[in-house]
């Protein structure tokens, strides 16, 4: 048997479990477990994907699985698959035996719980699959009105944070950051603070990198799927050399839409350059046709929800920066044109300032930022809730 397949059976505990339950709105659903010629275990894709309301498509020797509007593909007969443009080894394979397909265990033992860690939890004990977000919504809201955190949510919200850049993306190169520090690294760092606050106000984070890998700009939004309420994502800003550049400091938030400035356009043009890393090419503009998204975007009703999250955010930023708020702007970020849900960039400050570039690799003005972030956007949810009438008796106003 294979090393890969030894290393998940002893991870699922010395053996494979004879069935699987997928635990969510649709009821238990028990999956059997058989093994494949190789001997690892596998499941049925049918009723995997109909018990996950998902579903696939094969083509080119490769099945496309999508769960939750993240698409998984997996290529047949070979231990590996590809998710957000990367290629990955499993300990078995995705296999064909006539016209049905068969998805390998470690797909819902590890993949969904590691990817979709704010929706899907596996139980290997028990050998069970468990959907909270499809389980909450069945609870219906009466309960969640009635259930309340301390900072007055109702339980339940999901956040993505987006840590610009990563991997072969530098992003600017951090003009006053210390030696070997880019904006890749300190967006990370930053990103995975607000993670925990977040998490301490009792908000679930759905990060779209943890770790310094390139995740391509189109598919950074995908994370932020109908089980989401809000994307965001953090950058630095910086300016190329000219007359005292290194003077301008400050933060601002973007939204989507059209930009109304020059010094707007230019921000969305150095952050959508980014795209050069995945393509190899140096100008390839934006994938899709920008005008097209962003008339399409002007009646979407989650433009005005990201426009008050961006005013929330600069004004809890500004009690901890010490520079100049630059003011909620919207211009056309590609990072934000697939998230189908409310959704900012935010610019945290100038890496060419020295003052922005201290404050912006100082660990303890770094969890002040996170901090102030995990507020505006609990504010936010706040808000939300009250305009769709979610506000329970005593929650704070």
């Amino acid at each position: 048997m294979a090393t890969a397949t030894l290393m998940l059976l002893a991870f699922l505990g010395g053996m494979a479990p004879e069935q699987v339950t997928v635990a969510g709105a649709k009821g238990d659903t028990k999956l059997p477990v058989r093994l494949d010629g190789s001997g690892a275990p596998v499941l049925a894709a049918a009723p995997l994907l109909a018990a996950l309301s998902g579903s696939v498509r094969i083509a080119d020797g490769w099945a496309e699985v999508t769960v939750a509007r993240q698409p998984f593909r997996f290529l047949v007969g070979a231990p590996l698959y590809v998710f957000s443009s990367q290629l990955q080894p499993l300990a078995g394979s995705a296999s064909l035996a006539g016209d049905s397909l068969f998805l390998p265990l470690q797909f819902v033992a590890e993949l969904l719980p590691y990817y979709l860690a704010e929706r899907y939890r596996y139980d290997q004990r028990t050998a069970t699959l468990k959907d909270t977000a499809a389980r909450a919504t069945a609870r219906g809201t009466s309960a969640a009105r009635e259930t309340r955190l301390a900072n007055g949510l109702r339980p339940g919200h999901i956040v993505t944070v987006d840590p610009g850049h990563g991997g072969v993306d530098p992003g600017n190169p951090g003009t006053f950051f210390p030696k070997g520090v880019r904006e890749k690294d300190v967006t990370l760092q930053i990103g995975v603070l607000l993670r925990e606050e977040l998490r301490r106000r009792g908000v679930g984070v759905r990060m779209t990198r943890a770790t310094d890998t390139l995740i391509a700009l189109g598919d950074r939004g995908g994370y932020c799927s109908e089980a989401c309420d809000l994307f965001v994502s953090l950058h630095v800003n910086s300016l190329a050399k000219r007359r005292r550049y290194t003077e301008v400091r400050g933060f601002e938030t973007f939204f989507l839409a059209e930009a109304r400035t020059e010094d707007a356009a230019r921000v969305a043009k150095m952050e959508n350059d980014a795209v050069r890393f995945e393509t190899g090419q140096d100008d390839v503009g934006v994938p899709g046709g920008l005008d097209f998204i962003l008339k399409d975007l002007q009646l979407n009703e989650h433009l005005r929800e990201s426009a008050r999250a961006a005013e929330l955010v600069q004004r809890r930023l500004a009690t901890v920066h010490p520079g100049h708020s630059r003011g909620v702007k919207q211009a056309g970020f590609m990072v934000l044109t697939t998230a189908r849900r409310p959704a900012i960039l935010v610019e945290l400050g100038y890496s060419t300032n020295p003052q922005d570039g201290r404050l912006l690799t100082t660990r303890a003005s770094q969890r002040k930022l996170a901090s102030a972030l995990a507020d505006a956007i609990v504010e936010y949810l706040r808000d939300y809730e009250r305009k769709v009438g979610m506000v329970s008796p005593g929650a704070p106003r």
